[in-house]
């Protein structure tokens, strides 16, 4: 009886073992992102801009993958100009249903610069859109017109970052911090001193601050990674 009782054991001790791997990995694999990351107004996915920060988003949060693709306007190298936002946005969501068909059991992170980051604003409102997160890098708040843009963004039901720079002309910091007031998700803003609407900081600004363009980047990636990372915890 007692062989057989400590059999019993033995193999209650196994399954519970394989069910605590098995809830191990799928967390693990569950806070590994899907970033779909939409490039700005006036260069591809393919520009070294994009390819930099393809490459840091991806390592920061450590995505399954990170998925580029080029607007219509520019596909195939065109060089042409930009239709309005809205008019990309059932493009950009086709984009991110296919990304999602590949990796189905991933969190879904819409990134983008600019413009791209607008778009991605307008796909996470889609009811057939399921996102956990936004970043938006260099955000257009200010229209060529001086209107602020804010009414997508104050219609978000879920968390958005911002990382904008100091200098950048298309996004006053004073007015982005009057929208994200009215803002009802979790919002974040890390600012890159001294950087412009790329966050390109001028050497001056580097030289006073003693810092890097590296490390001014390395810390904006961070401060994504953190915000991202606390999202999908508290999803």
């Amino acid at each position: 009886m007692a062989d057989s009782l400590r059999s019993s054991k033995r193999r209650r001790t196994s399954h519970s073992e394989t069910q605590n791997d098995a809830v191990e990995t799928t967390n693990t694999k569950n806070l590994s992102p899907l970033v779909v990351f939409a490039h700005g107004a006036g260069a591809p996915s393919t520009s070294d801009w994009m390819i930099r920060w393809k490459e840091m988003l991806g390592k920061a949060l450590n995505a399954v993958a990170v998925v580029t693709f080029d607007y219509p306007y520019l596909a195939g190298g065109k060089k042409g100009s930009p239709p309005k936002a809205e008019k990309l946005v059932d493009f950009h969501a086709d984009v991110v249903k296919k990304a999602v068909a590949k990796h189905p059991d991933h969190p879904l992170i819409l990134a983008g610069k600019s413009m791209g980051s607008r778009v991605s604003c307008m796909v996470a409102s889609r009811d057939d859109i399921s996102a956990s997160a936004i970043v938006c890098l260099g955000y257009p708040l200010k229209g060529m017109n001086g209107a602020i843009r804010d009414e997508i963004l104050v219609q978000l039901t879920i968390p958005i970052m911002f990382v904008q720079g100091s200098k950048d002309g298309l996004c006053p910091l004073d007015k982005l911090k009057a929208v994200r007031k009215k803002i009802k998700p979790n919002n974040d803003l890390h600012v890159i001193e001294g950087g412009d609407h790329s966050f390109k900081i001028a050497k001056k600004h580097l030289q006073a601050s003693e810092t890097t363009q590296m490390d001014a980047e390395e810390s904006a990636v961070q401060s994504i990674a953190s915000f991202v990372s606390n999202s999908l915890l508290q999803a």
